[in-house]
């Protein structure tokens, strides 16, 4: 092939790969809209999954505004954020906790000999959710994430008024591997975690993810969940990022004035 012929071809790849690279980034900044309103619509849907709402062909978005309440709340403290308080990037509708978790002045370090999430990073916001039925709080929906084997688990446990109770369970996003650890996802293992107990009658954390499958018989059986067939690592990551979310680093603050009669 002659030089000329040589850089005749590669002049028409090099044309080719620019018309590729402008067809993609078009598409890609015309479907971003799209894209954020569908997490922004999976994320409600998991919401509503959560709290027992979604049902058949559930308008997503209504139903959401019709029985959800999001509340913005400190995480040390359990205060709840008024209107007042309320930014750009603080807002109970808007937040964004990915966001937050890569902004040091919206977090905090975790020392690690309590980071059994392995999240490093404390956001000092987060938003809970309340399920109303009748104008009054008829169960809670906190968001949760940790580390399993390969990937960040982000999802969200709704416990009963009794702030005792595990009404349902979700993962939203998560990069476990299927088969394995990516049966976070399978419907029939997060129905095992409704009507479990995640606190034992003293108020300690009690609730884990067990090696094996649970004894019923076992007076303990009350506060376990199946582990995830031949994913170990994951089944302990998920155990240890609910207890550390429901715990006194995490939600424990803001369950306890509940319980105190600070937040009805």
């Amino acid at each position: 092939m002659s030089a000329d012929s040589t850089k005749k071809t590669l002049m028409v790849a090099l044309g080719v790969c620019l018309v590729c690279s402008v067809l993609v980034s078009s598409a890609t900044v015309a479907l971003s809209d799209r894209q954020e309103e569908n997490k922004k619509l999976d994320k409600l849907t998991n919401i509503l999954a959560a709290g027992d709402l979604l049902k058949g062909s559930t308008d997503v978005q209504k139903t959401y505004e019709e029985n959800i309440q999001a509340k913005l709340i400190d995480v040390k403290t359990g205060e709840i954020l008024n209107e007042k308080q309320y930014t750009k990037d603080l807002n109970p509708e808007t937040f964004d906790t990915k966001k937050m978790t890569s902004d040091p002045k919206f977090t905090e370090l975790i020392p690690s000999e309590i980071d059994i999430a392995g999240i490093k990073k404390l956001p000092k916001h987060m938003v809970i959710y309340e399920v109303m039925k009748d104008k009054v709080v008829d169960k809670f929906i906190f968001p949760i994430y940790g580390k399993g084997l390969w990937s960040t688990l982000w999802g969200f446990v709704a416990l009963d008024t009794d702030l005792r109770t595990i009404k349902g369970f979700t993962f939203y996003e998560h990069g476990e591997t299927p088969g394995l650890g990516g049966e976070v996802d399978n419907p029939k293992w997060k129905a095992q975690w409704k009507g479990k107990k995640a606190f034992d009658e003293n108020g300690d954390i009690a609730i884990s993810v067990i090696k094996g499958t649970v004894d019923q018989s076992n007076p303990k059986a009350e506060y376990q969940i199946d582990g995830l067939s031949g994913s170990t690592l994951t089944s302990r990551g998920v155990s240890n990022l609910v207890r550390f979310w429901l715990g006194e680093n995490g939600y424990g603050p803001f369950m306890a004035k509940v319980k105190e009669g600070q937040h009805e």
